[in-house]
């Protein structure tokens, strides 16, 4: 028998008072919490000669892998123009390797609609031996333009103060002047850019065909080129040879080179770089 005095039992379908306040609450808290990442499309093109192309690749996929909404695809040349133009960003550590000129027609206007790539090291790279020298080919105009720089020389390899050109730019502030033990690129500019980080040079590159170098000038080592609505970060740094890179040229290479990747300035840049491309924060 059911006591008249007794509070009725509240219905399943029905909030009790606190569970409706509980609602609110967390539509309140919802309301006010950032909102849910959403999925973004990474495509990383890694590959090249006389470099230790599976570190670098390694390191890159690890850095992309600490944002969990970040999915990434990895290719070794630009072939799949298809893939890259269905990405939110692109990244790229090549060396000696770029599209024809109907791809790089097609990789600047994807840029231009508003897209972010982060170009590392000799994304902007093209070698050719010409007798005892290195020669840098004047071929692929469309994509040097685009990246904003043809890579022609570097002196041997020997540390250097990389200066910060813009210290209060948000990809490099709080950063001080460091050393790189790294290659440092003389590179033909194709303008106008933003230089962020700089270093300065004169001398000769007697192992290649640009080899005067004799006028004092800032260097670009890390800079932003405006391509239509769209934006490339070029970061100049990130050498890294292992034993076996330079095959067919020598059967072993006598040492490991790891250039600027034993350096924390430089993975904190890497770090601010790709989450400029992702548009994180």
């Amino acid at each position: 028998m059911t006591d008249p005095a007794a509070p009725a039992a509240a219905s399943p379908s029905a909030p009790t008072a606190a569970g409706a306040a509980g609602a609110s609450g967390g539509a309140e808290a919802a309301a006010g919490a950032p909102p849910a990442k959403r999925r973004t499309r990474a495509w990383f093109v890694c590959g090249g000669k006389f470099h230790d192309i599976d570190y670098a690749r390694l390191e890159l996929l690890k850095l992309l892998g600490e944002h969990d909404h970040v999915r990434t695809r990895v290719s070794e040349d630009y072939s799949d123009l298809d893939g890259i133009e269905q990405s939110d960003f692109l990244v790229t550590y090549t060396v000696d390797v770029v599209p024809d000129e109907a791809r790089a027609q097609r990789l600047r206007d994807w840029v231009a609609s508003g897209r972010r790539w982060l170009a590392l090291h000799g994304t902007n790279s093209v070698l050719r031996l010409n007798g005892k020298r290195w020669e840098a080919p004047r071929e692929h105009r469309t994509f040097m333009e685009t990246v904003g720089s043809q890579f022609l020389a570097h002196p041997p390899i020997a540390p250097y103060r990389v200066e910060i050109t813009q210290p209060e730019h948000p990809l490099v502030r709080g950063i001080e002047p460091f050393d790189a033990d790294d290659e440092l690129y003389l590179s033909e500019l194709h303008g106008p850019i933003e230089t962020l980080l700089h270093t300065r040079w004169a001398g000769e590159t007697r192992l290649f065909t640009d080899r005067d170098w004799t006028q004092d000038e800032p260097r670009p080592v890390l800079y932003l080129k405006r391509v239509g609505a769209g934006e490339v970060l070029y970061f100049t740094l990130g050498h890294a040879r292992g034993r076996w890179d330079m095959l067919p040229l020598m059967d072993e290479y006598p040492t490991r080179e790891l250039g600027s990747w034993k350096q924390p300035a430089f993975h904190e840049i890497l770090r601010r770089g790709l989450r400029w491309a992702a548009r994180i924060d």
